[in-house]
């Protein structure tokens, strides 16, 4: 097999691509708080909904025009596929309840698969592409409602966000058991090395290890906001 074909996770490309997902909406976000206009910040939210739309619906034609489109291996029910409704919702409703899933799941589930992805395809390829289109929006649009709307989540963000990922979690299962697809990777793990490596080979082990690894991640990412909310009522009551 030729090297050049395979991706190198923290090669260049990769370094580079996470950089443009993290500086680019951090970037706008400022720009948008430095100017108050809505204006832009709604363009900024139109074009972020917009790419991520036009990507999801340009890959399933990319297959389906290559015979690669598989019903069973095409339904909207990996992890990323509802974190990308919930974003596009949020960027262009403005509403807390969306943007909160988002949150969560954009930065504990999606980060990962950018971090780690799951690709056996290098750049230029279109798969690759699109799968950091995908990835990358998310997490993108979730870096911008951050810095650009300022939002922030709260205990009960946790909570709520912990609630539909039960709800994803029963129906994932209920469908990889009825098509044989591995959606959520909770059939088995991915092929690439990641974070789930560590976790057990025994599938209802499994099943309740990645409860607790979520749960974990949702902590994690509420533990600045609680750190700092704290602070800030400290730093009155003195």
């Amino acid at each position: 097999m030729n090297p050049d074909t395979i991706f190198q996770v923290f090669g260049p490309a990769h370094l580079l691509v996470i950089l443009a997902i993290i500086g680019i909406p951090v970037g706008l976000g400022i720009a948008v708080r430095m100017t108050g206009s809505r204006r832009i910040d709604r363009a900024v939210a139109f074009c972020l909904a917009l790419l991520l739309l036009i990507n999801y619906l340009g890959y399933a034609v990319y297959l389906w025009r290559h015979d690669l489109l598989y019903w069973k291996q095409a339904l909207p029910f990996q992890l990323c596929d509802w974190a990308m409704v919930t974003i596009i919702v949020a960027l262009l409703t403005a509403r807390r309840s969306w943007s909160e899933v988002s949150y969560f799941w954009g930065i504990g589930g999606t980060f990962q698969a950018i971090l780690t992805p799951n690709l056996q395809v290098n750049f230029p390829d279109i798969r690759a592409i699109s799968f950091f289109i995908t990835h990358g929006g998310i997490v993108a649009g979730v870096i911008y409602l951050l810095v650009g709307r300022r939002f922030r989540p709260t205990l009960g963000s946790v909570w709520r966000t912990l609630a539909w990922s039960e709800l994803y979690l029963f129906a994932t299962l209920l469908v990889d058991y009825l098509t044989g697809a591995n959606y959520g990777f909770l059939l088995h793990k991915p092929v690439v090395h990641s974070i789930l490596d560590y976790l057990s080979d025994t599938r209802w082990l499994y099943i309740v290890e990645l409860n607790g690894l979520a749960l974990l991640f949702f902590a994690i990412l509420y533990a600045p906001w609680a750190i700092g909310a704290a602070l800030s009522r400290d730093s009155v009551s003195l």
